[in-house]
Formats: C-alpha cells, sequence, structure tokens
C-alpha cells in the first residue's frame, strides 16, 4: 500500500474516532432527577460531618447511588425494584468487607464470584443502566476500606442507612413527579438465555478478577478502581461501544485528575468535601445521558474522595492522582481485551461449547 494511501486512512480514523469523542446525545432527564441525586448521595455527608464522622458519612453516602436505580415506572414498581437493589447493594458491600477476614490472594475469585452472579442477576431481570457497576463498586470499595474486622457489622449497617435513605427520597420524589409525568408501562423480561445470561457474565466476571490479579501482581496498592473500570468498558453493547468507552474513560479520567488536583491543593474540611460531592454527584447525572468522557470528568474527583475521604487534605496528591490513572488504563486495557473476547463470534462458539458441558443440562435448555 502507497505511503500516502496509508497515512490517508490513518487521517480518516482520527476523524471517525475524534467525531464520535465529540457526539453528544439528546436527554430528557429533568434537573430534579440529579438534585434528588446529589442529595441522596449529599446528605449523609453533611450528617457525617455534623457529628465529626466523615468516614461513617462516606460510607452511607455510597448507598445513596441506590437512587440511580429508581425505573419510570409506576410508583408500586418503581419502589420494589429500588428496594430489591438496595438489598444487592447491602449484599455487595458485605462480602467485600468480609474479605478482610480472609487471605489477600482470595480477593481475586471473591470479587470473580461477585461479578459473575450480580450480572446474572440484572440480566436475568433486565436491570436498565448503570447495571452491575455500582453493585460491583460497592464491593470492590468494600474489600479495600481501611476498616478492622469488627467494624465490619458497623459499615454494614452505615451503608444500609444509605440506602433506605435514598429510597425514602426517591418516594418522594415519585410522588411530586408522577402526577406530571405519565409512567412507563413495566416491560416484560426478555428470555433468560444461555448465551445472555450465563455466558456473558461468566466471561465478564472472570475478565473483572483478570484485572484484579494483575494489579496485585504489580502491587497496585488499593487498586479498587482496577475491576470497576474494567466492568464499564466491558458493558458496552457492541465493540464499537466497547471501544468508544474505553477512549472515554481514559481521555476523561485524564482531565477528571487535573480537576481532582486541583480540588485536592484546596484547604478542604468536611464540609466543604461534602458539599463539593453533592456538586460533582450532580454533574454526573446531568451529564453521563448526554457524553459519558464529561461525565468521567467528574466520576473521577467523586470516587476519590468517596474512597479515599478520610484522609484528603493530607499530604501532597500526586500519588494517588498517579495511582488512580493507572487503575483506570490498567482496567480499562483488560476491559477492551474482555470486550474484544466477549464481541468475538469464534471465542463465544468455542468457549461456550465448553462452558455448556461444565453446567447442568438444565441450565442448557435456553
Amino acid at each position: 500500500m502507497p505511503s500516502w494511501l496509508a497515512w490517508r486512512k490513518f487521517q480518516l480514523l482520527v476523524r471517525a474516532e475524534l467525531r464520535y469523542l465529540a457526539t453528544f446525545n439528546t436527554s430528557d432527564r429533568r434537573w430534579q432527577m440529579p438534585a434528588c441525586a446529589a442529595l441522596a448521595s449529599g446528605l449523609p455527608l453533611l450528617v457525617g460531618a455534623y457529628f465529626d464522622q466523615m468516614n461513617y458519612g462516606l460510607a452511607a453516602s455510597l448507598g445513596g447511588v441506590v437512587f440511580l436505580y429508581a425505573p419510570n415506572t409506576s410508583l408500586s414498581h418503581r419502589m420494589v425494584s429500588l428496594m430489591a437493589c438496595a438489598f444487592g447493594l447491602c449484599a455487595c458491600y458485605t462480602l467485600g468487607l468480609m474479605s478482610h477476614y480472609f487471605p489477600q490472594l482470595l480477593l481475586v475469585p471473591v470479587l470473580s464470584f461477585i461479578a459473575i452472579l450480580v450480572t446474572m442477576v440484572c440480566r436475568f431481570y433486565a436491570l436498565g443502566p448503570p447495571g452491575s457497576l455500582f453493585f460491583i463498586m460497592a464491593a470492590a470499595i468494600g474489600a479495600y476500606a481501611p476498616i478492622d474486622g469488627v467494624q465490619v457489622p458497623l459499615f454494614v449497617g452505615l451503608l444500609t442507612m444509605g440506602c433506605l435513605q435514598a429510597c425514602l427520597i426517591a418516594f418522594f420524589y415519585s410522588l411530586y413527579f408522577l402526577p406530571k409525568q405519565a409512567p412507563l408501562p413495566v416491560s416484560p423480561m426478555p428470555p433468560a438465555t444461555f448465551e445472555f445470561v450465563i455466558f456473558d457474565s461468566v466471561v465478564i466476571g472472570l475478565f473483572v478478577g483478570i484485572s484484579l490479579a494483575v494489579a496485585q501482581v504489580m502491587q497496585m496498592e488499593r487498586a479498587y478502581w482496577v475491576p470497576v473500570s474494567c466492568l464499564a468498558v466491558m458493558q458496552g453493547a457492541s465493540l464499537r461501544a466497547v471501544w468508544n468507552k474505553q477512549v472515554h474513560r481514559i481521555v476523561g479520567t485524564g482531565i477528571g485528575l487535573v480537576l481532582s488536583w486541583g480540588l485536592l491543593t484546596l484547604p478542604l474540611d468536611k464540609w466543604r468535601v461534602s458539599l463539593m460531592m453533592m456538586v460533582l454527584a450532580f454533574m454526573i447525572e446531568i451529564l453521563v445521558v448526554r457524553h459519558y468522557a464529561l461525565a468521567v470528568i467528574f466520576i473521577t474527583p467523586m470516587t476519590i474522595f468517596l474512597a479515599e475521604g478520610g484522609d484528603l487534605g493530607q499530604g501532597t496528591p500526586d500519588a494517588l492522582l498517579q495511582a488512580r490513572l493507572l487503575d483506570t488504563v490498567l482496567g480499562s486495557v483488560v476491559g477492551l481485551i474482555g470486550g474484544v473476547c466477549l464481541h468475538s463470534p469464534r471465542f463465544r462458539e468455542r468457549v461456550g461449547r465448553q462452558l455448556r458441558r461444565l453446567l447442568p443440562s438444565y441450565y442448557n435448555r435456553t
């Protein structure tokens, strides 16, 4: 191939990628929904700041993300779905915290098992976005939480209180907006096929475990963001979506780390941290349905504050930001490899055939 033709193809490829990166999606999301989401995550922080127990507030704040799982259906269906998601979030966080009782080496199979099981349940019940992402994030943050084993029941209770408070906010939000906007009908669940429910879940869970195993081999400290980044990338519905999400995540994280550095150099106290996280949560929910890379810019400092909030404002942030950048790049690369495998017909045919042999015949009927 002539060099000029290769250069021309390269230019067209770069332009296409930049076009994908610059594409904005339309959204009919009302501003009140991001405001309530920010309130669900921020109220526990304000309570923790008032009692001078920010670690407790951060644990309860993580439960506030369950508000994002509220479907636009009738009130009865919405609240039942939300409470089921709250139970799942509590269970995942509890399993993550319980990993403190076991050797660090067992963390990889534990988190991989959680990812497989949670993804299966989310796909079986056709749970919409953000899908299994926050369940795995809760498990990963719990696994790397700097607490003693005797504190596990306390922190499980704190997260449960955060979930209950988010359900209460969702209830009053629904009461206010349902008369103004007709709820959507409940869609029938799709057939629970082997390929969609079992095969995809096993592959996703295995690559989540692989990403964490690589992080442990590289001796990365508190690498909770590696499996989360891997899962976020693999959730793309197609190989193009997987690639776009990987690019958006890496670019957004790079810019978000600059924002994080600026925020971490500020004279932070417990009240400023609480208010800042509420603003970040509001911006994320405004942008995430419109442009994923822009949302990741604010997701990056939000997750750093959420997982590292007890140490914010102490020392220089350079080491922390470098670790989070490496976490994101490693998780995104492993997630991209997993996405290629997940959407490869040859891989699906060969591995799927072997997986069917390992399962009882009952699960192979679908």
